[in-house]
């Protein structure tokens, strides 16, 4: 990874530093170094709750977390903390308010995910297009032989599906990610337009397109923005009323708050959407109880609706790149070495 030098080394640090892993369940831990002449102790947990997070790390002076809820209310209880390292992309879990208040630097993992997100996004948009969970559903209810067919299953308003090249993907969030998927789709024969940010139609970048432009052109919508306050609800009633392909098929590989989940279901239930396809979700984790999106009738209901328990980030290279970055980041922090795109307060 290329570093770069960042606001000088970590100062008043104690040689022998504890270090706490919160939650290993997802990613493990690579073998942990520091640099000379420091020295750590290292207290691993598989799981922990929110509100176990205070007690855990009040003697901490760094913390290794993925997906955790840290408050500014936890972050009190933590005099010694100096550094929060997450494995993951995501910080949207942390208070990066507080932990900058309170001068503790978080870095995070950027890009770790980036191959594996983009080949789910596409992955989900090939099941969402092609229909396959309407087609297999009638496969397992025994239709094939009773009707001869059930090549209908796979239509959208009575017509097939569109090949790759009649297709124009709008890409929402154009990081990693998003520039990611765009390689793939062009591959495939896709066109791409790139929305720019909602409410800034009047200031779009070169290359880019207005947000409600590019909802308008789209046969394909992959959201793959970070959740923040501006993006939350990001896609609701509005936005789908304005995707006027009446196939048009949206992809979630973002967060799942940025999606009105609420709002995806009506709108492919009246038939506003060709198919959705998601793998996150307003509340993790995710349930019949959490999510309209999978309430049981919704299951049963034969909607052109794929759904995956955020597993898109999965992939032996994210793990790979996520425990190399982890080390880079512990050791940046302590000599002032930091890549500059991992600093997120």
């Amino acid at each position: 990874m290329t570093s770069a030098s960042a606001p000088g080394p970590a100062t008043d640090l104690p040689q022998h530093l504890n270090i706490v892993a919160l939650e290993t369940v997802f990613t493990g831990l690579p073998p942990i170094t520091l640099p000379e002449p420091h020295t750590f102790s290292l207290t691993v947990y598989e799981r922990t709750r929110p509100n176990q997070v205070a007690e855990r790390l009040k003697d901490a002076d760094i913390a290794i977390v993925t997906t955790v809820v840290i408050t500014a209310q936890a972050l009190e209880a933590c005099p010694k903390l100096r550094l929060i390292t997450a494995i993951v992309a995501g910080t949207d879990s942390l208070d990066l308010p507080a932990c900058k208040a309170r001068g503790i630097r978080v870095l995070n993992a950027s890009g770790c995910n980036v191959d594996a997100v983009a080949e789910h996004a596409v992955g989900l948009y090939f099941a969402a297009r092609r229909k396959m969970v309407p087609s297999m559903q009638q496969l397992h209810q025994g239709l094939w032989p009773q009707r001869g067919t059930i090549i209908h299953s796979a239509l959208t308003n009575g017509e097939a599906p569109r090949s790759c090249r009649d297709e124009t993907v709008a890409i929402v969030g154009y990081g990693g990610v998003g520039k990611r998927v765009s390689a793939l789709v062009k591959a495939l024969g896709m066109a791409v337009v790139v929305a720019g940010r909602k409410g800034e139609e009047a200031s779009v970048p070169a290359g880019r397109v207005p947000f409600w432009e590019a909802l308008a052109a789209a046969s394909v919508v992959v959201i793959c923005c970070p959740l923040a306050a501006d993006t939350a609800n990001l896609v609701s009633t509005a936005e789908f009323a304005a995707m006027k392909q009446a196939d048009c098929v949206l992809v979630n590989v973002a967060r799942g708050g940025v999606v009105d989940e609420a709002a995806l279901l009506v709108a492919l239930q009246t038939g506003q959407l060709g198919g959705a396809a998601v793998d996150v979700f307003a509340v993790e984790p995710a349930g019949p109880a959490t999510s309209p999106l999978l309430a049981p009738a919704v299951a049963a209901s034969g909607l052109n609706l794929v759904v995956t328990p955020h597993t898109a980030w999965l992939a032996a290279q994210t793990k790979a790149n996520q425990h190399a970055m982890l080390l880079e980041n512990l050791h940046g922090f302590i000599t002032g070495v930091m890549v500059p795109e991992r600093i997120r307060a």
